[in-house]
């Protein structure tokens, strides 16, 4: 039975990081580029608040999450009222969490690779010819693609450990919506010291090997360079 648990929490860890992970791929990256590239006022007030989860203490967000999702908040009633749909204590909500609490590691890391692309290549694509959706795909992307994949293994990392965000917005129920991190929390606070073990076993596993992918990836990115140059 621990084993079905311990199995059924790592699935549930997985499907919440991949999800969350693949959202913030695709908005990480779009507002990565949009800050590297155009200038506007408040820009770097933008990159601030876009940050800030990376700072503030989980618990935090997660209260903020409660007030704005919750039946009582302003996006949650219309939710409720609008589509009968309620993320509370729901797998839903803890992707949610997880995607809030990651996103500043993808947005950051690929802004970051999107001011190290040349805009003289950009410019001399549209020379060529290339529209700009022609030239993101073709030129820029291609050539920021490293940076923007080490983020988002940190951030599938980091989602898959996530706890104080989802514990108080998706919360503790076997099956549905305990993760990884939190069956460890409810492991230890039970005694099972051999759940527990297992649990973090299990995380540590994954941790490492997200880890060294990063660190092949780092190599081949230095790699690059020095060719170029």
């Amino acid at each position: 039975m621990e084993e079905a648990s311990a199995l059924t929490a790592l699935w549930l860890s997985l499907k919440v990081a991949g999800i969350a992970t693949f959202c913030n791929l695709l908005l990480g990256t779009a507002a990565g580029f949009v800050l590297a590239r155009w200038r506007f006022f408040g820009r770097e007030l933008l990159d601030t608040l876009l940050t800030l989860p990376m700072v503030m203490p989980p618990t935090v967000l997660g209260y903020y999450l409660l007030v704005l999702l919750g039946r009582n908040g302003a996006f949650g009633t219309w939710l409720q009222d609008t589509f009968g749909i309620n993320l509370i204590f729901t797998w839903q909500g803890a992707v949610i969490a997880a995607m809030v609490v990651t996103f500043p590691l993808v947005f950051k890391p690929a802004r970051s690779a999107f001011e190290s692309v040349p805009p003289q290549l950009e410019q001399a694509a549209k020379v060529l010819g290339l529209g700009s959706l022609s030239v993101f795909f073709r030129v820029s992307l291609p050539l920021a693609w490293r940076g923007i994949l080490a983020g988002m293994l940190l951030a599938f990392a980091r989602a898959l450990g996530e706890f104080g965000a989802t514990l108080m917005v998706a919360g503790s129920i076997p099956g549905q919506t305990q993760t990884l991190s939190i069956a460890v929390y409810e492991a230890v606070q039970a005694g099972n010291d051999i759940l527990a073990n297992r649990l973090v076993l299990l995380i540590s596993i994954v941790c490492i090997i997200i880890l060294l992918v990063l660190g092949k990836l780092a190599k081949a990115k230095d790699g690059s360079a020095r060719d170029a140059v």
